[in-house]
């Protein structure tokens, strides 16, 4: 599933290539992928991508004609993607919407989306805020750390799932949740609210740290994610404990990773993070 680094690598290759390009069609080939504002659609031929944004796990393009803006918001879900031209023919069954351009540097933007998780959004800005005040959290790259500790000292759950509740941090799923707390040095079922100020600071620190180090390898491809361009997230090959049960920790503490079977596995080192 795309995460927040997955999503960040998306809107940064489409403000490259699209931002300032005119929409000149809209061609929907699933309308039950467009939740809302499907009647919206002809508005937005003939707008122009006037600025294209990351909220959470999802991508926002902002779209302007005359006087007025309103918002394509794109859930990537588990399978979704954005891309300029398909891999191959084979693509072509799972692209539900593709819009035409002119103007910047790709012809064509598709969205692809086999399993349907994700869904768009045609929103005007009244609904666009009610969108985001209702799906996202704060956004880890941007929280300042005392919200941040606050946050955190208001949760009697497991550390694990506060990093990946998307109404409390938006953008963490189960890839760089496991990331984030092995470097920190947490067990996954810690509880939040009995960490000490030093222990938030270090968690606040790693997890930008670890958001921005995969941003800058194109986020990671474990399995279907590739960018705009079609190239792959290159930070799987830096993943400390992600899906490495049984492998010895990277650390040379002499434990092996081990895997808890809860909701979505967590991988962590007994030693380095003890509970």
């Amino acid at each position: 599933m795309p995460e927040l680094p997955e999503a960040e690598t998306v809107a940064g290759q489409l403000r490259a290539r699209i931002l300032g390009a005119r929409i000149k069609d809209c061609q929907v080939n699933r309308l039950d992928i467009v939740r809302r504002g499907l009647e919206t659609l002809e508005w937005y031929r003939g707008a122009r991508i006037t600025d294209i944004v990351r909220r959470g796990k999802s991508v926002v393009l902002a779209c302007s004609r005359e006087a007025d803006t309103r918002y394509l918001v794109a859930e990537l879900g588990m399978t979704g993607l954005f891309l300029f031209r398909l891999p191959d023919p084979g693509y072509r069954k799972h692209t539900h919407v593709v819009l035409a351009l002119e103007g910047g540097q790709e012809p064509e933007l598709c969205y692809w989306n086999p399993r349907r998780f994700g869904r768009i959004y045609l929103l005007d800005r009244p609904g666009l805020d009610e969108f985001t005040a209702r799906r996202f959290g704060c956004d880890p790259l941007s929280v300042g750390w005392e919200a941040f500790r606050d946050l955190v000292r208001a949760r009697r759950g497991r550390l694990k799932a506060l990093l990946m509740h998307q109404q409390a941090i938006a953008g963490i799923g189960n890839i760089y949740a496991n990331e984030i707390l092995y470097r920190a040095g947490l067990h996954p079922y810690r509880t939040a609210s009995r960490l000490r100020d030093a222990t938030i600071r270090r968690l606040y620190d790693v997890m930008r740290e670890v958001l921005a180090e995969a941003i800058h390898h194109g986020g990671s491809s474990v399995r279907d994610f590739i960018a705009p361009d079609g190239t792959k997230g290159r930070y799987r090959k830096r993943h400390l404990v992600y899906d490495k049960a049984g492998q010895p920790c990277p650390s040379g503490c002499g434990k092996a990773i081990k895997r808890l079977a809860d909701e979505r596995s967590s991988f962590y080192c007994p030693a380095c993070q003890r509970r």
